[in-house]
């Protein structure tokens, strides 16, 4: 049973926020209000919400008949039988009540802001699937994700780290950002017919296959652009700077060549190697900036 609700929280999805967390704090890291513990509980706050969403996400889908046995990713488990929506419900409401206990602690810490921004947080969590009008039912699930994963976990992480927001972190939160986007477009592109079927107009439904593919790449290439433009504004000695520049880019670069011409050649359950490489890459890019700065 336990392995079922490890399975229904979806571990490789969680590199998505601890990625972001990570590099945000990274760049904090040489600061002097640099404080351990308030890295911990963003983590944990922004884990909570990450497996909370997964979660709402697998019940509600499967509740409004978006999830079918004709889905191509990976076994959901309230659709397949496995669990039973009520337990799944259950405990997306526990990891949401443990990202407010988190949050409220941040608050405290960063500010009556963070407090809005936890509502928000909360309020996407439930309204990705469900709700009157589904972000992810009507083409907004890549800008969500962005906003969430990039803009908020990025400048939201530094803010209470310093209480201060520049351009670099702004800018690296952007690529972020565009990282999580991706994994939720090639996520749709993939899905694009089953979708369409159950009615929900994802941004990969509207665009259809063309172009949501050159999208997919266009996101990924923009990534590193912007890397390239957030490395400039670091006030870093020069080795360091020029290590954090050509680094990353010299990592990632393969990898997102490579995924470029994947997604134009694979389709169906073939893109559910895409999209765990995609997770993958926006992560390494993350952690390697991160080591650079911790070292740096």
């Amino acid at each position: 049973m336990l392995q079922l609700y490890w399975r229904a929280i979806r571990p490789k999805t969680l590199v998505a926020v601890i990625g972001p967390v990570l590099l945000a704090n990274a760049l904090a890291y040489q600061k002097p209000t640099f404080d351990l513990i308030i890295f911990l509980l963003t983590l944990a706050c922004a884990l909570c919400l990450q497996i909370a969403v997964n979660l709402a996400n697998d019940v509600f889908d499967a509740e409004a008949g978006v999830d079918s046995a004709n889905r191509l990713g990976p076994q959901r488990m309230v659709q397949s039988g496995l669990l039973p929506a009520s337990k799944v419900k259950g405990l997306t409401y526990t990891m949401t009540s443990f990202a407010i206990i988190f949050g409220l602690i941040l608050v405290y810490h960063g500010g009556i802001v963070f407090l809005v921004l936890g509502v928000l947080a909360i309020a996407g969590v439930y309204s990705y699937s469900a709700g009157p009008y589904p972000l992810a039912s009507h083409g907004l699930g890549e800008l969500a994700v962005f906003i969430f994963f990039g803009l908020i976990a990025v400048i939201g992480s530094y803010y209470l780290q310093t209480f201060q927001v520049n351009s670099s972190i702004i800018i690296y939160a952007c690529s972020c950002g565009l990282y999580s986007a991706a994994i939720m477009l090639v996520n749709n592109i993939r899905d694009i017919e089953t979708d369409a079927l159950a009615n929900k107009m994802t941004l990969a439904v509207k665009l259809g296959t063309r172009l949501s593919k050159k999208l997919y790449q266009g996101l990924l290439c923009l990534a590193l652009v912007l890397h390239f433009i957030a490395t400039m504004f670091l006030p870093l000695n020069s080795m360091t700077s020029e290590l954090l520049l050509v680094l990353p880019l010299l990592i990632c670069m393969p990898l997102t060549l490579v995924l470029s011409r994947q997604i134009s050649t694979v389709q169906g359950k073939a893109l559910n190697a895409t999209l765990e490489r995609t997770a993958q890459l926006g992560f390494i890019y993350a952690l390697t900036n991160a080591i650079l700065l911790f070292i740096g």
